[in-house]
């Protein structure tokens, strides 16, 4: 099978504006977006379908602190399913309610998931799934077939210590549904998120790892940059185009 790559916009920086027509002339179709508003959705189609892209997953809001959280996640569901994205992003935390509260409400985000036929991909962040083992005592407590992991190759070396993000993910693996493509230099709490091939993620491994458990994408470029860095437009759309260029020399493309 051949792997799916896409392209968070946020890699473009505050270049977004020219994302898409950069994506469409370097190849890279596939995308990952923000729900758009219900006013805004058929304009976001056009757009997509005017330059040949699809989405492969969106960016959802899930306040689990909030009771309504649930219930509000059926509308962008919906437009998810308008948009033709599969898997739905979430960075979710307990912000100071129980675990017991919290993985409840995540079996009820999976239920809502469910009925819309996506899969919510709880992000690398604290204080859910910010390592391996963390995000394995979630997934066994909420125990949802729709409610899975998204693994951020940069954000395991971000929020913990000595571990490396292959160490993690083979611990994982299983229940990743969606990857964040972002490289990093290694340190903890280091701002520093370069051109994919540039840091010290061994991404062939990570790709021999999920695709040897049938996971072949969304794989998404996040290319989040270098804290105090000010790329110009041509340099932002090069880190772009040098990533994606990095992972057809890997194979993984």
């Amino acid at each position: 099978m051949v792997n799916i790559i896409a392209c968070n916009l946020g890699s473009y920086g505050r270049y977004r504006a020219v994302a898409y027509e950069h994506l469409r002339a370097i190849g890279l179709t596939n995308v990952e977006i923000p729900v758009p508003a219900p006013d805004a959705l058929q304009g976001v189609l056009d757009d997509l379908d005017r330059y040949g892209l699809k989405v492969t997953s969106v960016l959802g809001k899930c306040d689990l602190s909030n009771p309504g959280c649930v219930e509000g996640l059926k509308p962008q569901a919906e437009a998810a399913t308008r948009l033709g994205a599969k898997i739905v992003f979430l960075s979710v935390k307990t912000n100071g309610i129980p675990l017991s509260e919290a993985y409840e409400r995540l079996r009820g985000v999976g239920e809502v998931m469910a009925a819309a036929g996506l899969t919510a991909a709880l992000e690398t962040h604290p204080d859910l799934i910010q390592n391996a083992s963390v995000a394995l005592e979630t997934m066994r407590a909420v125990d949802h077939p729709c409610v899975r992991v998204n693994f951020d190759t940069a954000n395991i070396y971000y929020y913990n210590e000595g571990c490396t993000a292959v160490e993690e993910l083979r611990k994982i693996a299983p229940y990743v549904v969606s990857v964040h493509l972002k490289d990093t230099n290694g340190g903890y709490r280091a701002h520093h998120f370069p051109t994919l091939g540039q840091g010290v993620v061994d991404y062939p491994e990570v790709f021999r790892i999920l695709n040897g458990q049938g996971m072949y994408g969304p794989f998404t470029l996040e290319l989040e940059g270098i804290a105090g860095e000010q790329l110009s437009e041509e340099q932002q759309k090069a880190r772009v185009a040098d990533s994606f260029a990095y992972l057809k020399q890997i194979g993984a493309a």
